[in-house]
């Protein structure tokens, strides 16, 4: 299954580690949005950061 991952809050005043993993999902700004297959790595990374993202099924 495909998700699509859309950055809807700053990274700003975050941990690192989230910033990682915003920037490892390939977001940089606001309202980006990547297309993801959903494997456990990712699932387990749009958990960490559900807070920051908004997130579809394809």
């Amino acid at each position: 299954m495909k998700v699509r991952v859309t950055q809807i809050k700053s990274g700003i005043g975050r941990t690192l580690r989230q910033k990682q993993t915003l920037e490892s999902l390939g977001l940089r700004k606001i309202n980006q949005t990547k297309e993801h297959e959903l494997t456990p790595q990712i699932k387990g990374m749009i958990d960490k950061v559900s807070h920051l993202i908004k997130v579809e099924e394809i």
